[in-house]
């Protein structure tokens, strides 16, 4: 073996021992909640066809998980697992223990074939149903691939994009750009369906599936317990910017406690990430930073309500006050902040908040210095002129 050949072996080992390691926790995570699924199910109907909702089970269930410090079990999850249970029976043969049926009034018992009612409801469908994929075929994706095909209620719809996904290996960016581009209904209308398809796989493979895009999935990364890094998320520019901004305000001595760095919102099947977020510990709120390497724009302002108002409904505790949103951008024209702010919620940034808070005007000079520093450090050094 020449040297080439071993570097090529070598390389060839770690990418199947990488894929191999990502590909099972990513079968774990699925199963895990599918799982999770069944027994809500069970709990709640006990078998039978339709749920007998007690009022607040999941949000209660999701608080009592936290407090166990189960990861991904949301309320919006946990819906999510009970469909997934619901629409992919096939999967309970990959259970390796027996399911169990969990009784109000006594620890969990073994119990096999659960649900058959469930199981079987298909069959009794008048209309004709796709074949389902096998459990390989399931296990072969990921969970947030699956969370989007779930999410499509025409069964044939969403046996078309499996199959597409499966066979052009897509990346989750690539099964929402095709969902959202109505490949399925453009390929219905037209009168060359293979040429629509033939052109929606040719896009595909410019941008291939990679299995880091597996790997630094923030449902895996928060399944397994790994910390979602952040230089996933930002440039180094923003990284040495809210190293600054986090030390200034913790330096403030006014009440500030550090809470998180980019702090994940899901919502639906997309993230954003909070750039900051602190607890005043004498206001009893939180102040949440999102902060922009560029001039404002009217959007902005409109992300910031997003997280405000996700915040309030998801997140905020019994005592606390209202949330409130720092926008730090390194510009903004008055005008444009004026139309892009007006009709939100400006009880958020009544006075007593900004008694306690720095000053926007004081936090957006001392990001537009970083910034200056930062480029004058980072600036490629001119070649000297020639000589003429």
């Amino acid at each position: 073996m020449n040297y080439p050949a071993l570097l090529t072996a070598i390389s060839a080992a770690h990418a199947q021992a990488q894929a191999g390691a990502a590909g099972a926790v990513n079968r774990h995570l699925i199963l895990r909640n599918w799982l999770i699924g069944a027994y809500l199910v069970e709990f709640e109907q006990h078998g039978e066809g339709r749920a007998k909702y007690g009022a607040g089970l999941l949000k209660r269930v999701a608080a009592d998980l936290q407090t166990k410090n189960i990861p991904g079990c949301a309320v919006r999850m946990l819906e999510r697992m009970r469909i997934f249970y619901l629409s992919c029976p096939q999967l309970q043969k990959m259970i390796s223990s027996p399911v169990m049926t969990i009784s109000r009034n006594r620890l969990p018992v073994a119990r096999l074939g659960i649900s058959s009612s469930l199981m079987t409801k298909s069959a009794t469908a008048t209309q004709r149903l796709p074949r389902p994929l096998s459990s390989d075929m399931l296990l072969s994706l990921s969970w947030t691939h699956l969370i989007d095909l779930l999410a499509i209620d025409d069964s044939w719809k969403r046996a078309f994009y499996e199959n597409e996904c499966l066979k052009g290996n897509w990346s989750v960016r690539q099964l929402q750009r095709q969902i959202g581009s109505l490949l399925y209904e453009r390929t219905g209308l037209s009168t060359d369906k293979a040429a629509v398809i033939n052109r929606a796989r040719t896009q595909a493979i410019e941008t291939p599936a990679a299995i880091a895009d597996l790997i630094r999935d923030p449902y895996v990364l928060e399944f397994t317990g790994l910390a979602e890094q952040s230089h996933y998320l930002e440039s180094d520019l923003e990284k040495a910017l809210l190293n600054h901004l986090q030390s200034f305000l913790l330096e403030l001595g006014t009440g500030f406690c550090f809470e998180a760095r980019q702090k994940r919102i899901t919502v639906g099947n997309e993230h954003d990430y909070l750039d900051l977020v602190f607890y005043h510990r004498v206001l009893r709120c939180h102040l949440l930073i999102d902060l922009k390497t560029r001039a404002f724009r009217h959007g902005d302002a409109g992300q910031m309500n997003f997280y405000l108002n996700y915040w309030k409904d998801e997140i905020m505790a019994d005592g606390d006050n209202p949330p409130v949103g720092l926008l730090l951008c390194t510009g903004k024209d008055q005008t444009k902040v004026k139309y892009a702010t007006a009709g939100l919620d400006h009880q958020l940034f009544v006075s007593r908040y900004l008694i306690a808070l720095p000053g926007t005007e004081e936090l957006e000079r001392l990001v537009e210095t970083d910034r200056a520093v930062w480029e004058q450090t980072h600036a490629k050094p001119r070649a000297p002129r020639r000589k003429s």
